[in-house]
């Protein structure tokens, strides 16, 4: 049986996340579900690091062993932090609070942290207005839209701090012109801030917009078959959807995906 959390440790600059031999299997036997694995893979700091990979295929219960809300089955995963804030995550269906005041929300992992009250209120507001969402500070979720919401979820994971950003498919569920728009504002943050991020998701748009790396997983047993490097430097713009070179690693990503797809 795999070790039940990722381990914080310090004093590795080479990896900021790191799983080797990584599983997962649900069930008991004989009803046993091979859903992941084995899964090597490697996050430095500082980079932003995109799955892609037919439903099915895992992305999502890796990305849970790593945030220490499921345990792997063999092999280890390992995170790399010198402080006590060693990851949040972001899911596709917000998970703020709607009872919570959206300043309240984006305070919420501050409270945890017992950051006084003042200073947390600060750092809210301060990541309210980075979003675009000071006006809103005093409403509840439930009056917002989803763009909305999810732009409170990312302040409240950025508010702490992270060393590193874990992200389910965060923009899933917004339709296309939204989508792009909260695209290109994660692009600007995290080049600007260098947070290490892992991000799931099924749009190969997305992935060569926001990748340093994309790797492309197999059908279940989810395991990396492949690794593209976006040939975009940065600082990079959405702007970079309208190139040949983006057209051409679309394709060549969707090619490995649907031979991948089709037996899933």
């Amino acid at each position: 049986m795999g070790d039940p959390h990722p381990k914080p440790t310090a004093g590795n600059p080479q990896a900021k996340l790191r799983a080797t031999t990584l599983t997962r299997i649900f069930g008991r036997p004989p009803r046993t579900v091979d859903a992941l694995g084995p899964v090597d893979l490697t996050v430095t700091p500082g980079e932003f690091v995109c799955l892609v990979g037919p439903s099915g295929c895992g992305k999502s219960t890796l990305l849970r062993i790593a945030a220490g809300l499921l345990r792997p089955s063999t092999g280890t995963l390992e995170i790399h932090t010198s402080s006590r804030r060693p990851a949040t995550m972001i899911f596709q269906d917000y998970g703020i609070y709607d009872w919570k005041t959206v300043r309240a929300n984006v305070r919420f992992g501050l409270d945890i942290q017992r950051v006084p009250r003042r200073e947390a209120n600060a750092r809210a507001d301060d990541w309210l207005a980075r979003m675009g969402l000071s006006d809103f500070a005093d409403a509840y979720p439930a009056t917002l839209s989803g763009g909305m919401r999810q732009r409170v979820a990312i302040a409240r994971a950025l508010a702490v701090e992270p060393e590193l950003l874990l992200m389910d498919e965060p923009f899933a569920a917004l339709d296309a012109q939204l989508r792009t728009i909260l695209q290109d504002e994660l692009l600007d943050l995290t080049q600007s801030l260098r947070t290490t991020t892992l991000f799931i998701t099924h749009s190969l748009e997305e992935a060569i917009v926001l990748g340093d790396r994309v790797l492309v997983m197999s059908a279940r047993p989810g395991r990396v078959i492949a690794e593209h490097r976006p040939p975009f430097p940065r600082p990079r713009t959405g702007d970079i959807r309208a190139t040949p070179e983006f057209t051409a690693l679309r394709t060549e990503l969707w090619d490995l995906l649907r031979k991948e797809a089709a037996p899933a």
